[in-house]
């Protein structure tokens, strides 16, 4: 059935690990990992799809050391669960008059989709064994589950569901009891935005609230927006947001970046955006 062979690869192949090296040693080597993941960045927007990518494992490999703490690892009280909302570059056909770059939806952006969460988790965890696992979990609605194992440990395997929508609210629910308190689930580019999404009123709005908002927050995300007719960035790297104008109008510049309001643990609202001055 489809429960028993969902994330079979994830919970049957796993056994208990007795890990050798040292807890402080493995937290050492997470954040000496991520330090060499840090570049000389040149403002808030990535200055390529690659550096993007870069950007996002090193927020997920800090956020997961802040949230799993070493004195703490064996009674967690809070899951290892976050957002990514990762902006896919535009395929290389795409044409400067094309309306809509994306024709295809969802389904056209998937294979790109699959390749960057492939490269984000082998990132995220120091030690993969082997390739990243996937399956489908929705054709219709091209949700995949995705799954990097750990050599080390179980408990530093880490799995996300790409494009998940709001039909997929009891198969994220499934996904995320499999998972377990130990391991770290990700949402890759979801498909709704607050509990409403999935109905005004009734059981769906109270249970994506449980399921979902209660549990999950920002790993990553690089965003972006009309704002007052200005093409607006936002960005969260942990533990802040951040935003940002784009400015064209001195042609011997070029495009620079005009920060708008100061980093925060807590994402701008739009309002807040179209008050700064």
């Amino acid at each position: 059935s489809y429960q028993r062979y969902l994330f079979s690869a994830f919970i049957c192949q796993r056994l208990t690990t007795t890990v050798s090296t040292a807890t402080m040693t493995r937290r050492t080597l997470t954040l000496l990992s991520s330090l060499l993941l840090a570049e000389t960045v040149r403002g808030l927007i990535p200055a390529s799809p690659q550096e993007q990518t870069r950007r996002a494992i090193r927020s997920l490999k800090t956020a997961i050391a802040n949230l799993t703490p070493d004195d703490e690892e064996e009674n967690r009280s809070k899951k290892v669960r976050f957002y990514v909302d990762y902006l896919i570059p535009l395929p290389p056909e795409t044409k400067a008059e094309d309306i809509d770059p994306w024709p295809g939806g969802l389904a056209q952006m998937y294979p790109y989709a699959e390749d960057i969460v492939k490269e984000i988790l082998q990132g995220v965890v120091d030690d993969p064994a082997g390739p990243c696992s996937s399956q489908v979990l929705s054709a219709e609605d091209c949700c995949g589950l995705f799954i990097q194992e750990s050599k080390t440990s179980a408990k530093n395997d880490i799995a996300a569901i790409v494009f998940p929508g709001v039909d997929q609210l009891s198969t994220i629910q499934q996904v995320d009891e499999m998972v377990g308190d130990q391991r770290t689930l990700i949402l890759f580019n979801k498909q709704f935005q607050r509990p409403v999404d999935f109905g005004f009123t009734g059981n769906n709005n109270a249970q994506s609230q449980k399921i979902i908002f209660d549990q999950f927050q920002y790993g990553f995300a690089f965003q972006e927006f009309a704002c007052r007719g200005e093409d607006t960035k936002l960005s969260f790297e942990y533990p802040n947001w951040q935003s940002c104008v784009i400015c064209d109008e001195n042609t011997d510049v070029g495009q620079t970046e005009i920060a708008l309001l100061d980093p925060s643990p807590e994402r701008p609202s739009y309002e807040a955006l179209e008050k700064k001055d």
